[in-house]
């Protein structure tokens, strides 16, 4: 009994440590990209530690009271992991697996609103650049700012996206059937509108593409909370509720985890990187005014369905772990 405790602590200490780390390696993502801190690395390549080749121009000053800091970060988040697990003792794996499960579908559910909204915003944007209905109505001012993707995206899609998490915290539920509709619809007004009234512009199809990759990414961790994702079990299907676990549990630790892990580090590897690069450079269509400028949020969508994943595996792990220790 006192080895399963023991055990079960572990679990606890590693399952949340993955999470917390990760989550600081995105904070410190952003401090480094967009307010220029030095990061880790540099610090690492300062000293010449693990394998990092030494810098051309050493680190100094405040860059590398920064870079320390960004390096506390990562202590503070796993003593403060410990903490808490030894805290909340009587907390089970399964009710670890329980609160993972809603982070992971309050991320999924805010990244629905996010591109939902965005989309339209920024669809009907287009819509009055193309059409030039921007100039007469708010002036010339607005329409020069509304075509340079810098002003667009960070006064617009931003702020649209921060009142999505708003909304996706106080919604409880998740609308992947009407996106589905919505790229059904948004498709089929393209048909009309071509072969109709001859009428076809790059944001329309830019929106449909905009729609259905969000669809396919953000419901994979979607899916793999409801038991939703297609099995190749030709044996799954025969084991036992134990050997269930065993897979699971085998099978998000080697296979799952790791898998998100490698999307998310080597994605934000550096500013170059195919996640940082194209949001750093606002990344747009390349039909220029006349697309969505949307293509660099396509990107992050990589990220949003790595974390998310990462969350839903973690609480795979957590929850099949429960079940091999209770029995």
């Amino acid at each position: 009994m006192v080895e399963k405790k023991n055990l079960s602590i572990l679990i606890r200490i590693f399952s949340y440590s993955i999470l917390a780390l990760t989550f600081v390696f995105l904070f410190n993502n952003i401090l480094t990209v967009w307010f220029e801190w030095p990061g880790v690395k540099k610090l690492f390549s300062h000293y010449e530690l693990f394998g990092f080749k030494k810098l051309n121009k050493p680190l100094e000053g405040l860059a590398i009271n920064l870079s320390y800091l960004q390096l506390i970060f990562y202590l503070i988040s796993f003593i403060a992991v410990i903490f808490f697990v030894f805290k909340s003792l009587k907390q089970s794996l399964q009710k670890d697996s329980e609160i993972l499960t809603k982070i992971t579908a309050y991320i999924v559910r805010s990244s629905f609103w996010a591109v939902l909204i965005v989309g339209m915003a920024d669809f009907l944007i287009s819509f009055m650049v193309v059409e030039k209905l921007v100039e007469p109505i708010f002036g010339e001012q607005v329409k020069i700012n509304l075509v340079k993707p810098a002003f667009r995206i960070t006064y617009i899609h931003f702020p649209l996206i921060l009142i999505s998490f708003v909304i996706g915290y106080i919604t409880r539920s998740v609308g992947f059937i009407w996106l589905a509709v919505l790229v059904v619809g948004s498709e089929f007004l393209i048909v009309l509108s071509r072969f109709i009234f001859q009428y076809e512009q790059a944001f329309q199809g830019d929106l449909v593409r905009f729609w259905y990759a969000a669809l396919y990414l953000f419901a994979s961790a979607y899916a793999l909370i409801h038991e939703g994702h297609v099995r190749v079990d030709v044996l799954y299907t025969g084991f036992s509720e134990r050997k269930k676990a065993w897979t699971n549990a085998i099978g998000s630790l080697i296979l799952g985890i790791p898998l998100c892990l490698i999307v998310i580090f080597l994605g934000m590897g550096g500013k170059a990187s195919i996640i940082n690069g194209p949001v750093i450079s606002f990344e747009i269509t390349q039909q220029g005014s006349n697309g969505l400028y949307l293509l660099y949020l396509m990107a992050v969508y990589l990220a949003v369905f790595a974390v998310s994943m990462l969350t839903q595996f973690t609480s795979y792990f957590m929850s099949s772990s429960h079940k091999l220790l209770k029995n």
